[in-house]
């Protein structure tokens, strides 16, 4: 029988894993109170563990850019299926990760249910078996599953109660995904995944072949100009939300990663679109100026 590690070394290790982190989730939660800021953190590790899972040998793909050979995703999906032990025993039992061990306390205190654990999950695992989608209403289950569900849960931590926090964090989710698959579309697609949904690429007529060479025509900033603009319309229909909450306060955090992405998205456009020469991103300074200025917001 595993003997689970101590509580104590257990939330070590959480904030070893986050601190070490290169995110642009772990400015934000600096600022939150201690005994927040270390739920977070759990939080943060979690995530993290789980989205290695298809992500660390991300590079292990078929030649022909496929995606992930048979052996891999067989050994990824048992390492899924070992996290949904570890939550099921964070519920009924005892679990033995670290990670699963230092969580079991967090959802105690902060009441924080299974569910989006269960979707983020799903989602992860859907990086396995889905390459390609067809439209954006298949894209959009993918990105609540994988980010909108974080969101969900860090309301919790973050103490929200109004309902429209829920809905600030399913848009805000679904927006912040999006900034991400338009910023990795070069590594995404050397991984075999192709993200963008294949409805909308023959719209605007532009090809997976041209997607994969990194060709940025006329096409592509359609393409990528209608993308960021849906994006943007997330970003607002969080901001709505965020007024209607009344809880701007407590949802510093995630105001934080709003604006940080919405700064990249500001990027992406300010460089012509153009996501296969370099990788955009922020400076740690000017993430750490953006959250200065939404800490003195009212």
């Amino acid at each position: 029988m595993v003997r689970p590690p101590p509580a104590e070394a257990a939330s070590d290790y959480c904030r070893w894993l986050t601190r070490n982190a290169q995110s642009n989730f772990v400015p934000a939660i600096r600022l939150l109170p201690r005994p927040r800021r270390q739920a977070m953190e759990v939080i943060y590790a979690f995530c993290r563990a789980v989205d290695d899972v298809v992500d660390r040998d991300g590079q292990a793909c078929l030649p022909e850019r496929q995606g992930p050979g048979p052996e891999f995703v067989e050994r990824a999906g048992l390492q899924i299926e070992l996290w949904r032990r570890e939550l099921d025993a964070c519920g009924e039992g005892f679990p033995t990760h670290p990670i699963a061990v230092a969580l079991k306390p967090v959802l105690e205190r902060y009441q924080i249910p299974m569910e989006p654990f269960q979707a983020l999950l799903a989602g992860v695992e859907m990086d396995l078996t889905a390459r390609r989608y067809a439209t954006f209403e298949e894209l959009r289950v993918y990105c609540e599953r994988v980010a909108s569900a974080v969101g969900l849960i860090s309301i919790r931590v973050f103490g929200c109660r109004h309902p429209a926090a829920a809905r600030y964090a399913v848009s805000l989710g679904i927006a912040l995904q999006l900034t991400n698959i338009l910023r990795d579309l070069k590594s995404d697609a050397a991984a075999g995944r192709i993200y963008l949904p294949a409805s909308e690429m023959d719209r605007f007529g532009y090809s997976e072949r041209e997607l994969l060479e990194g060709r940025v025509s006329g096409a592509f900033k359609r393409l990528m100009e209608f993308q960021v603009g849906r994006a943007r319309g997330f970003f607002q229909e969080a901001g709505r939300a965020l007024v209607e909450s009344g809880e701007a306060k407590r949802l510093l955090p995630a105001r934080i990663m709003g604006a940080v992405y919405a700064r990249l998205l500001d990027r992406i456009e300010g460089a012509g679109y153009d996501v296969f020469s370099h990788r955009v991103k922020l400076s740690r300074g000017e993430q750490i100026r953006i959250a200065l200025r939404c800490l003195i917001a009212p």
